[in-house]
């Protein structure tokens, strides 16, 4: 299956809620969520009946929109999990706030998840002071997130380095705004993260 291509705002008008899915264009009155609220189609006055099974899809498809992964990967996150101790949905949580992509758009180095994959895939981001292009790529605490000789002498770099000090840092991570670094700290909290959908949910899809 190809990684989707077309206009995300439709993914968050078919899902009914708004996916900040653009980063700054989803706070403004542009945000075609914002005018048109409604699914995508043919509009039909007939109200529609959403079975148990459909609420957990829908939330499973959810947390895919938000973090962009495909469904087989997203599959294997949930099955990696499971075999780990603890908690299956908030293990899955964790892994996808873990990731790469995630990270360097947490930390404030692009205004959304897209933007930061491809940040990533462009050679711009290192991790331990290595290159790493692989988006999907999960850290651990103690990992830190920087940036490679040609992403410093980027136009990009430059841009973010004089919007960083407007960003909010969650507080499991850790940011050098003079070195344009970033460190895990600690492993995210539930409670921290602040995920706009239901792990509990997306684990009853996949155990049924």
């Amino acid at each position: 299956m190809a990684r989707y291509t077309g206009p995300v705002c439709r993914i968050c008008r078919r899902l009914g809620d708004k996916l900040y899915l653009k980063g700054e264009k989803c706070f403004t009155p542009k945000c075609p969520f914002e005018k048109r609220p409604y699914p995508p189609g043919q509009r039909s006055t007939r109200r529609r009946k959403v079975s148990d099974r459909g609420l957990q899809l829908r939330e499973k498809q959810r947390a895919r929109a938000i973090y962009g992964i495909l469904e087989n990967q997203f599959h294997r996150y949930y099955e990696e999990a499971v075999r780990r101790h603890g908690v299956t949905g908030e293990n899955l949580l964790r892994t996808l706030e873990l990731r790469l992509d995630n990270l360097v758009f947490r930390l404030g180095f692009a205004d959304s998840r897209a933007q930061a994959r491809q940040t990533v895939l462009h050679g711009l981001i290192s991790v331990n002071g290595r290159k790493s292009a692989i988006p999907s790529h999960v850290l651990k605490a103690g990992d830190t997130v920087g940036w490679t000789g040609r992403g410093r002498n980027s136009e990009y770099f430059q841009s973010v380095s004089d919007n960083i000090s407007s960003k909010t840092i969650p507080s499991w991570l850790n940011l050098d705004a003079t070195d344009m670094t970033g460190r895990v700290i600690s492993l995210p909290e539930v409670e921290e993260i602040g995920a706009k959908f239901n792990t509990a949910t997306i684990v009853e899809y996949y155990s049924r």
